[in-house]
């Protein structure tokens, strides 16, 4: 009988050896769990995200930021202002598109006066009527129209001044002209050095295939940046919100409403942000959209613009094209960028590269490209069913 003790025995002890080790494991694993939610969390706190190709093929307005999903008590109290500005926007964003047969995009010409490229622009455009509106805003001068496509087209100007919160101004002005036309869904800004790098229908395509529009946004840590804020902008626009960017965008109809009917945000640029306040060299053009909707729909842009500029040689203004530069070669190569590139104005220059991304594809960035001298628009017209695609 010693045999069937020992093993009623053992039988008795194993159990409980059992029983002994499964309730140590299970804290372990309930503390690996919560420390991953926690990095997770905090990463998100710490670096939202910017942009994402989920973001913008799911979705209309974008990814939310982290604060937004957080309790309205760990937040901050919002003025009266920021208030009423936050509900407007809120609703803007939500609007419909106006329902149409033959939606457009509205160019938005901004110029001195008379615009050199005219003759190129005129070949872009031939053949695709209703499908486009053109708005020019001369600042200095009369222009004085060589395309049909331009004639009586032009709409009340006013003086711009290069690095003050008149190049704003002028950019409301356009778009708030365009807006009259319910048919326009997404806003193109030129200059008056801007050329086509992609015939009209690969243009069309692009943008309006897209629910982003393509506002130039980065971080610059550098004099040249986040550098240039003034704590003037507190409460409703902090330093970490501030970004820089090119002032050239294209526009989809929703942000295009917020632009010509903010009064909050526009109001801080205009008081706090020009070149000489508080010793610094603030430009509004470079901050205030790139800022904006990096604070109200950071997924609702694309983070780089679609009109290609060569900051290489590092100096006040880029790289300007000359008849000599002008080439076949050099067409394609505007036409075949799929990188954006970004550096900031730091002692140690930091670039960020990112992909081009279109509805989650890879893309070609650029259907525009500046400055291109006037003395290049015959080779350029020349050139241009060569090196453009449709």
């Amino acid at each position: 009988m010693k045999a069937p003790d020992a093993w009623r025995l053992s039988m008795q002890i194993l159990p409980m050896h059992h029983r002994h080790r499964q309730p140590s494991k299970r804290p372990v694993w309930i503390l690996v769990l919560l420390c991953l939610v926690s990095f997770f969390l905090i990463c998100g706190y710490v670096y939202p995200p910017q942009n994402s190709s989920a973001c913008y093929v799911f979705s209309s307005t974008g990814c939310k930021a982290f604060s937004d999903w957080l309790p309205p008590s760990a937040r901050r109290e919002l003025t009266d202002a920021e208030l009423a500005s936050q509900v407007v926007i809120k609703e803007m964003l939500r609007a419909p598109l106006p329902s149409t047969n033959s939606p457009k995009i509205a160019f938005m010409f901004l110029t001195p006066g008379t615009l050199p490229f005219e003759k190129l622009w005129d070949k872009f455009f031939s053949g695709h009527e209703g499908k486009f509106s053109v708005y020019v805003h001369a600042s200095q001068r009369k222009p004085v129209h060589q395309s049909s496509y331009f004639v009586n087209r032009d709409i009340r100007s006013d003086k711009v001044v290069w690095g003050q919160v008149s190049m704003i101004d002028a950019e409301r002005r356009l778009l708030g002209n365009a807006l009259k036309d319910p048919d326009n869904h997404h806003f193109v800004l030129l200059s008056d050095s801007c050329v086509p790098l992609h015939k009209f229908e690969y243009v069309y395509n692009y943008l309006m295939y897209s629910n982003l529009s393509y506002i130039d946004s980065f971080v610059d840590p550098g004099p040249h940046g986040n550098d240039r804020f003034s704590p003037h902008m507190l409460p409703e626009i902090e330093k970490k919100d501030f970004r820089k960017g090119g002032q050239w965008f294209t526009m989809k109809r929703q942000h295009a409403l917020i632009v010509v009917s903010d009064t909050l945000y526009y109001s801080k640029f205009k008081n706090y942000c020009r070149p000489g306040f508080e010793g610094r060299n603030c430009y509004s053009d470079e901050h205030y959209i790139p800022t904006l909707f990096n604070m109200i729909d950071p997924g609702g842009m694309a983070n780089w613009s679609v009109t290609h500029v060569d900051w290489s040689e590092h100096k006040w203004h880029p790289k300007s094209y000359r008849l000599q530069d002008v080439s076949y070669e050099l067409l394609q190569h505007l036409t075949s960028i799929d990188e954006s590139l970004h550096e900031t104005s730091e002692a140690r220059k930091q670039v960020d590269i990112k992909p081009c991304l279109w509805n989650g594809a890879k893309r070609p960035c650029y259907l525009f490209a500046r400055k291109f001298y006037p003395e290049t628009l015959d080779k350029l017209t020349q050139l241009f069913s060569n090196y453009t695609a449709a």
